[in-house]
């Protein structure tokens, strides 16, 4: 079988589109399909067979050319070929691309089954479909712990007595290239999730050291609510995260009163829609994919503790390295493009 998966902000509350085909390999799937793509409109052809119009790639069935017959002549094909602005990346088992259309970053992956089988930690989260992570707890053994495969910066000191670890992987951007790993993961060490909410009220913030999604969460949690979801609620009809609001850092009482009289104003603009945002809390796992206006659409939050980490590893793994770097196979966490193979 052979994945195709295109992270993309245009393709809703996911922000990626994943698709699945009989083909045994990469080179069968383009083989396949190569003649009949380029036989007419490819740019029509891609929407229908790939359920998106995946920039740049009707460029390379386009040429005239025969189909390839190796894996070593559709890499030189694509070389040559296909319209890309920044990255191609193409192996035995695999072709990765990042691209942008001059607003923001694109990337997408043919892959097949059996190199997603020997690195489920890379591949899974993109190959998860539907918006809801799951909730269940598989069990796992005493000494399971999860390990984050990133470099992941803690926001604030460990609690005394405090168990565990909270994480925040929000997929967001401000500008409009570089838009893939704007924000890597954060933690809260000493706190799993039915603690969060507790411990954002106890944290001063000064300015500039966390991102400003997790600062106005903060401002936002209520002095008597033990659950971030009535939170993540308010920021949903939050003015704006691009703007820093002095008033909203410092001791948390007067930052939740201004961020109360903020939202009383709250006016949705840009084609922005708070009743298509999601909004979902379990005991360990929390997440929010929040409707923000009408051309880039969504933004994905998310939150989980170390217990929810070890019940699903690949999972993890996976949606970490997601949220730092493009190529789920790059051995590197936080480096350039060009730092991977």
């Amino acid at each position: 079988m052979v994945f195709f998966v295109y992270r993309s902000f245009y393709e809703g509350p996911l922000g990626k589109l994943v698709r699945h085909f009989p083909d045994a390999t990469v080179l069968d799937w383009f083989r396949r399909v190569w003649d009949g793509a380029g036989a007419g409109d490819a740019y029509e052809w891609i929407e229908r067979e790939l359920g998106a119009d995946v920039y740049g790639l009707n460029t390379i069935f386009e040429t005239g050319l025969p189909a390839p017959e190796s894996m070593r002549e559709l890499r030189e094909l694509l070389e040559k070929h296909l319209y890309v602005e920044q990255e191609l990346r193409v192996d035995e088992h695999s072709v990765r691309v990042l691209t942008d259309d001059d607003e923001v970053d694109l990337a997408y992956f043919f892959v097949d089954d059996a190199l997603v089988a020997s690195e489920p930690d890379r591949w899974a989260y993109l190959l998860h479909e539907g918006w809801e992570l799951p909730e269940t707890l598989r069990t796992a053994s005493a000494d399971q712990v999860f390990i984050p495969p990133v470099p992941v910066e803690a926001l604030i000191s460990t609690p005394q007595g405090g168990e565990g670890v909270t994480y925040a992987v929000v997929l967001t951007f401000y500008a409009s290239i570089d838009s893939i790993g704007y924000c890597p993961p954060k933690s809260f060490p000493g706190v799993r999730l039915p603690q969060l909410a507790e411990a954002l009220r106890a944290t001063d913030v000064r300015l500039g050291e966390w991102p400003r999604e997790l600062l106005h969460l903060r401002a936002l949690v209520a002095p008597d609510e033990s659950e971030i979801r009535p939170a993540l609620e308010r920021c949903n009809r939050w003015p704006s995260f691009e703007e820093e609001i002095p008033e909203t850092y410092g001791a948390h009482p007067q930052a939740h009163e201004t961020a109360l009289r903020l939202l009383e104003g709250f006016e949705p603009s840009s084609g922005r829609d708070p009743d298509r945002t999601l909004i979902r809390q379990g005991e360990h796992m929390a997440q929010m994919s929040i409707h923000m206006d009408d051309v880039f659409g969504y933004r994905q939050w998310f939150f989980f503790d170390d217990v929810w980490a070890a019940a699903h590893p690949d999972l993890t793994t996976s949606l970490m390295h997601y949220g730092v770097h493009w190529d789920p196979r790059c051995p590197r966490s936080h480096g350039d493009a060009e730092d991977c193979p």
